[in-house]
């Protein structure tokens, strides 16, 4: 259930990205903002994979909170920073 939230969360960020980029500019900088957040996802989540396998290499033994659960909350981390970089902080940089 921990995994589909966060996909859930990455699909809102991707539609909020792509809108904030459309509406700023045109639609192929929407575009290139959902690949960039799907080309972060899929490139930290096999880093991260990595580590979290390493971590728990057997398991944990519950069902709720497996090596890939451990993963993406992993990979949230460093995607809650860079979207706020690049796609929150706009106005501050639009103004100055």
């Amino acid at each position: 259930m921990i995994e589909v939230f966060i996909f859930f969360l990455h699909i809102l960020a991707a539609l909020y990205a792509f809108t904030r980029a459309w509406q700023d500019n045109h639609v192929k900088e929407g575009m290139l903002a959902v690949a960039l957040i799907g080309l972060v996802f899929a490139i930290g989540w096999s880093i991260t994979g990595t580590v979290a396998h390493l971590i728990m290499p057997g398991g944990t033994g519950v069902v709720w909170f497996t090596a890939d659960t451990l993963s993406l909350v992993l990979l949230f981390i460093p995607e809650v920073l860079l979207f706020r970089v690049f796609f929150l902080q706009r106005e501050s940089r639009r103004v100055a």
